[in-house]
């Protein structure tokens, strides 16, 4: 099984678009979707609306996605072509607790795709790309941790960077880097460069 990771520095830079065309664009697949979010204080996991609960019957939730019109990102994996999709839900620093669950799902899957940063704790993925976007100030410690385990770097707009707080460009240099802009934030050398790599891989395993 190919497992591939998509994260990024920040919210709305394009991950969730990165995944739905790398499950639309190489079907053959037949992907695993999984939507990570980890909500802080004040949210809950349930459903992720604000929540003022303080109890542990809702540090974690995994809810599957039936319908590929709700709007949802996970509705966009299915609308995408995903076999399945999931959105896992955890509290801040809980996600271990859900990581049993994640790995039976991921037993009943061909392929699996994340979309998650923190989800590297857990996981060696046999790709992780990282998107990045120069005009976003932002950049989650998530992020940053684990910046030099990205096997290639999307980038959203052109050039990096180099002001970030606290973060290194260095741990990208000499990685391949894809430039992606909206709306469909994918080219054909970055789905080429996932399927060789992926099938490589499968290959070393056969």
């Amino acid at each position: 099984m190919a497992v591939v990771v998509v994260g990024g520095h920040s919210r709305s830079v394009g991950k969730t678009s990165v995944v739905a065309a790398l499950i639309a664009r190489l079907p053959e697949f037949r992907w695993t979707a999984f939507k990570v979010t980890q909500f802080g204080h004040g949210f809950c996991t349930a459903d992720g609306q604000p929540c003022d609960c303080t109890t542990d019957d809702h540090t974690i939730a995994i809810s599957e996605e039936r319908a590929p019109a709700t709007g949802t990102d996970s509705g966009r994996f299915l609308a995408a072509g995903a076999v399945r999709s999931l959105w896992v839900r955890t509290r801040q620093g809980n996600l271990a607790q859900a990581m049993p669950r994640i790995r039976k799902e991921m037993e009943r899957a061909e392929h699996a795709i994340f979309e998650s940063n923190s989800i590297l704790q857990f996981l060696r993925p046999d790709l992780y790309l990282t998107v990045l976007d120069h005009g976003t100030a932002d950049f989650k410690e998530s992020a940053r941790l684990f910046l030099d385990r990205a096997d290639a770097v999307l980038v959203r707009s052109a050039g990096l960077d180099p002001h970030w707080n606290g973060v290194s460009l260095r741990l990208v240099e000499g990685k391949p880097q894809f430039e992606i802009s909206p709306p469909e934030y994918m080219s054909d050398e970055v789905v080429e460069f996932v399927a060789q790599r992926l099938r490589a891989a499968r290959s070393s395993c056969a």
